[in-house]
């Protein structure tokens, strides 16, 4: 049973997806251990705490400076002991020693196609500003392992969502969400859980 942690900052529509899949058998031989938000008033802990699932608080503003945190935060992470950690909409960046020390086993989803529209800046309703911005007809979801390099760590999956006349940031936004984000991230977990994608070699490979 793989043991899942999932990091959240916001509301949690990707949290509450993977939540259904996994009640609705989408997503197998995988167990929800806890849900961490940087954030204590965000509706995901109360997602998460409506599933049954342990939620916790860690903020950087109640540290005195980041490397506090980074300790406090790795040693919560550490209490859950996961086995995959998903990154569900976590805007903090990730502590270099987490990185390491869960090499492998930490996949983020980005509502782009990377390498388009990713890196540093790049989050949330900005990326689907940029895309309208550029003029692109086709956007999408990607989800891939985290490294050290911001959005640069190796792809699982993929998924593009056409962008429609009269669009505006947030009704793509949205588009992204329900059309491929919510539906890759279960995917990748499943696959994960059940021995079908793995890294090898600094690329994530399909075994079957």
């Amino acid at each position: 049973m793989l043991r899942v942690l999932v990091l959240v900052s916001g509301g949690g529509t990707n949290l509450q997806a993977i939540i259904d899949a996994v009640a609705a058998g989408k997503v197998t031989n995988t167990s929800l251990v806890g849900v961490i938000s940087n954030n204590k008033t965000v509706k995901s802990l109360e997602r998460a705490r409506n599933a049954g699932i342990p939620a916790v608080s860690v903020s950087p503003k109640d540290f005195p400076d980041r490397d506090a945190f980074n300790k406090a935060f790795l040693e919560k992470v550490d209490e859950f002991a996961p086995d995959l950690i998903v990154l569900a909409g976590f805007l903090v960046a990730i502590p270099a020693a987490m990185v390491q020390k869960y090499s492998g086993r930490i996949i983020n989803i980005h509502p782009s196609l990377i390498p388009s529209f990713c890196g540093v800046g790049y989050y949330g309703l900005k990326v689907h500003e940029k895309a309208l911005e550029r003029g692109v007809k086709v956007t999408g979801a990607t989800v891939h392992f985290v490294t050290e390099g911001m959005d640069e760590g190796p792809i699982i999956a993929q998924k593009a969502v056409c962008i429609e006349e009269g669009d505006t940031p947030e009704i793509l936004q949205r588009r992204v969400m329900e059309q491929a984000e919510w539906l890759l991230l279960p995917q990748a977990i499943d696959d994960i859980a059940n021995g079908r994608v793995t890294v090898v070699d600094g690329k994530a490979v399909r075994t079957r």
